[in-house]
């Protein structure tokens, strides 16, 4: 490979103008006043005498001041310094960012940034940005969300009455007088939820009655979440009560096959949907 180059050397600078050739007879970059971007077998430097063996020269071998010399590792001695050839600079890794994901398999990254270009040939940047791997472990917010958009299992608000027939004979009552109840719940009260139908099974029409009209696209209907509906689990609130301006389910429990989608437009304490201001539905 040496006599390759060497051989390859020679005839260039034979074939080159005299005024090239007496310009690289000089000893490096600055004698020559060479300094070549990219590859140009050109751009040599020839020693200062055939038949002598300068240990600056490369002892008696040509040298180059192109930038592909950094790579082949033939420059002259002062080729970084006249030309100028510019490492890439980075700072330090920055510090991980979160885990991508609440609830399990996600990805951290962090950054560095460049603080110097590479320049004239200079080695280029490293990568900038690493990855790896992580495990959200707040899972219980991600649980609640979920929670949200469970299906709603309704009934008419005529079936409340049921409910209150024999609470005064709820053997829980006379036993909280020994067990205190949970504070959160006692916090807890009972509210209303407003809907807006937004796509609805046909076979709600086949009721025929006043549940059918109240479960069309487009209307409004109002759902008490009682305090027998509510759920520990769920923040002591009732399943399915949606979430703001997204569609969740419903199915009316006396009759599964109706069934539909619904948008969350309010929750207030009071129901004042119908005329009667009284709620239409009730979680069940």
């Amino acid at each position: 490979m040496t006599v390759c180059l060497r051989l390859a050397w020679f005839v260039l600078f034979v074939v080159l103008p005299f005024d090239r050739a007496q310009a690289t007879s000089k000893g490096s970059c600055r004698e020559a006043q060479l300094c070549c971007t990219g590859r140009d077998p050109t751009c040599v430097v020839q020693p200062p005498s055939y038949n002598s063996v300068d240990s600056d020269s490369g002892h008696g071998r040509p040298c180059y001041c192109d930038h592909a010399c950094l790579k082949v590792g033939d420059c002259c001695h002062d080729f970084q310094e006249v030309c100028g050839a510019v490492d890439c600079q980075t700072s330090g890794w920055g510090s991980w960012s979160e885990c991508s994901t609440d609830c399990g398999t996600g990805t951290m990254t962090r950054k560095r940034h460049v603080i110097k270009h590479p320049r004239n040939g200079g080695e280029g940047c490293p990568e900038l940005l690493q990855k790896r791997s992580c495990f959200g472990s707040h899972c219980e917010a991600k649980t609640h969300i979920k929670a949200n958009r469970e299906t709603a299992m309704i009934l008419p608000a005529t079936y409340s009455t049921i409910r209150h027939l024999n609470a005064t004979q709820d053997i829980r009552t006379n036993l909280r007088l020994r067990y205190r109840k949970d504070p959160e719940e006692e916090k807890s009260k009972e509210y209303c939820v407003v809907f807006e139908v937004t796509k609805s099974k046909k076979t709600c029409e086949s009721l025929g009655n006043a549940v059918s009209s109240m479960l069309e696209v487009g209307t409004k209907v109002c759902v008490a979440c009682e305090t027998a509906a509510r759920r520990k689990h769920l923040g002591y609130r009732c399943q399915g009560h949606g979430v703001d301006h997204k569609p969740t389910r419903f199915t009316y429990l006396a009759f599964p096959q109706c069934h539909g989608r619904w948008k969350r437009m309010e929750v207030s304490e009071k129901c004042t949907c119908n005329s009667e201001g009284k709620a239409d539905f009730i979680f069940v």
